[in-house]
């Protein structure tokens, strides 16, 4: 039903920048399509992060895996949601707002209800994880669309503050995960239909404190939990949200937009799980690829596999987006939002586990002189009393940088942000250092937390700015396909920083992982620097 009617689900009379008309009944309209959007997203980041917490429990659970192997659920959980990104950010455009926020939003009951299987079966083996762990990518997609969808609804001038709220409350998914999650693991919430309890071999903890070994935990609860939440925001998202045809031309009709985002969300999974099999170490894959080689294989193969099998209005559609290729500005933004969100997202996915590994335990030499990473620090903090801290100020303070970029610039506020996240992130690889050859690591866990809340306040504020960065340069038409592939690209950093890390820690030099990150960020001070805000730059901003 294409109508001109504000009431209507399809909406064909749509201009934001008219004034009269944004007054009138645009304002409203747009409003209610965003705060429908909020909790979904968050709700997507939730079931995309949640592997970070629930392999911390299950180390205290003493489920039959390594570290390594652990940091690799975490790792292809956020994997799969980058790659989802890609086809999620031609979806609105091809599909319409309403249809795919409600289908992709209904698509996370699927992993949810899937971990919630898996986790009540410590004896099954790490495939079954790692399938789950894939699933949830879907969360991660999610976010592509999101932005999308809302930039779409508002004015250039509001464009900084509406995405800010969008991605800085949906972020919060992160920090209401790693609050929710411990705490529904200490209950029994659907009683005989929720499963049995598993018992604590090692402490764990919540925001106020330590959970005992020998306490009953229902880990299955991690996704379930979620079925409480995603089924009534279905329904909402079904009936309150809009198309917005002028941006949304081609979608004929409802079942055939479902048909498109299946098609395009299933093909995604393709080169995900073709590039794990050629990264994953046996006996889960085959080991040939490094990560470096695996992450562009799986994108070129992304792209390829969505202009190949593209048909009807889909193939003209794709075509038309992909022209976001040709600009360079796409490439350099591109870069500047793997410092900001990626940085962001990454982190969040390799905190928790990060924080057990290096101060979980006592580093004391052995006999001979070499360090041993085994023994059981007794003063340990529990990551998930302190893991959500980090990500909650990040999403908290993102609205607030979209705000700010939006009365002085984005690229100056990128600028300041980048300087920050240099020394912060030298800083605390130093600490890490620190820790990690120290039989008391925990003297050094303050300052820790501190470095780590600072990156992660920068990387918000830099969200914002970059978004805004992106509203200005680029059209109505190209601007939601570009915030979607920026997206979709930095959240490899969900991929590359658990990755990164586990395998520093795993060498003995986990302050290696953060000077690897100070250097990408120096580099990317100097590009924002080259294309908008040098004398004679092509796009001034300001």
């Amino acid at each position: 039903m294409n109508t001109k009617n504000p009431s209507s689900v399809d909406i064909t009379d749509w201009r934001p920048e008219d004034e009269q008309f944004w007054e009138s009944t645009g304002k409203r309209l747009a409003y209610r399509n965003l705060w429908i959007s909020v909790p979904s997203l968050l709700c997507g980041f939730a079931i995309w992060g949640m592997w970070g917490i629930i392999t911390v429990q299950m180390l205290n659970l003493g489920f039959p895996f390594s570290q390594a192997e652990l940091f690799t659920l975490t790792a292809i959980s956020g994997l799969a949601g980058a790659t989802m990104r890609i086809p999620a950010s031609f979806l609105i455009r091809l599909a319409g707002g309403r249809n795919t926020i409600f289908l992709t939003t209904a698509m996370l009951l699927a992993p949810a209800i899937g971990t919630g299987i898996v986790l009540q079966h410590k004896d099954w083996p790490l495939w079954t994880f790692q399938l789950m762990a894939l699933w949830s990518g879907v969360g991660g997609g999610n976010f592509a669309s999101s932005m999308s969808n809302i930039t779409t609804f508002f004015p250039k001038r509001l464009q900084g503050t509406a995405l800010g709220i969008n991605a800085g409350l949906g972020n919060l998914g992160v920090t209401t995960m790693q609050i929710v999650i411990p705490l529904v693991m200490t209950m029994s919430l659907f009683g005989n239909f929720g499963g049995e309890p598993m018992t604590l071999v090692k402490d764990s903890g919540w925001i106020f404190g330590k959970i005992a070994a020998g306490t009953p935990t229902w880990i299955q609860n991690a996704g379930l939990a979620w079925l409480l939440s995603l089924v009534p925001l279905s329904i909402i998202c079904f009936f309150g949200m809009n198309n917005l045809i002028t941006v949304s031309p081609a979608i004929g009709g409802t079942i055939p937009a479902f048909l498109k985002i299946t098609w395009l969300y299933t093909l995604s999974f393709v080169p995900t799980f073709a590039g794990l099999y050629l990264y994953l170490p046996k006996p889960t894959g085959l080991g040939l690829l490094n990560m470096w080689v695996a992450m562009p294989l799986i994108v070129i193969s992304m792209l390829l596999l969505m202009k190949l099998t593209a048909f009807g209005t889909m193939k003209e559609g794709i075509a038309k987006q992909f022209a976001i290729f040709r600009n360079k500005h796409t490439w350099a933004l591109t870069l500047l939002y793997m410092v900001t969100f990626g940085s962001f997202i990454g982190f969040s996915m390799a905190l928790p586990l990060a924080i057990t590994v290096i101060f979980g335990v006592s580093h004391v030499p052995d006999a001979a002189g070499v360090m041993q990473h085994t023994l059981k620090n007794p003063n340990a903090p529990s990551a998930l009393t302190y893991a959500w801290i980090g990500p909650f100020v990040g999403a908290l303070i993102r609205p607030v940088g979209g705000w700010i970029s939006d009365k002085v610039g984005g690229s100056i506020v990128t600028q300041i942000i980048s300087a920050v996240m240099v020394v912060a992130s030298a800083a605390v690889g130093y600490v890490m250092l620190l820790a990690y050859k120290s039989a008391t690591p925990e003297q050094y866990f303050l300052m820790f937390m501190l470095l780590f809340v600072l990156l992660f306040a920068a990387s918000g504020i830099g969200n914002g700015s970059t978004f805004r960065t992106i509203g200005v340069i680029f059209d109505r038409q190209q601007a939601g396909p570009v915030l979607g592939w920026t997206s979709a690209i930095a959240a490899y950093g969900a991929f590359i920083a658990p990755v990164v890390i586990g395998a520093q820690i795993k060498a003995g030099t986990p302050e290696i992982a953060m000077y690897g990150f100070a250097i990408f960020y120096a580099l990317c001070l100097v590009l924002n620097w080259w294309f908008y805000l040098r004398r004679g730059a092509e796009i001034k901003n300001p």
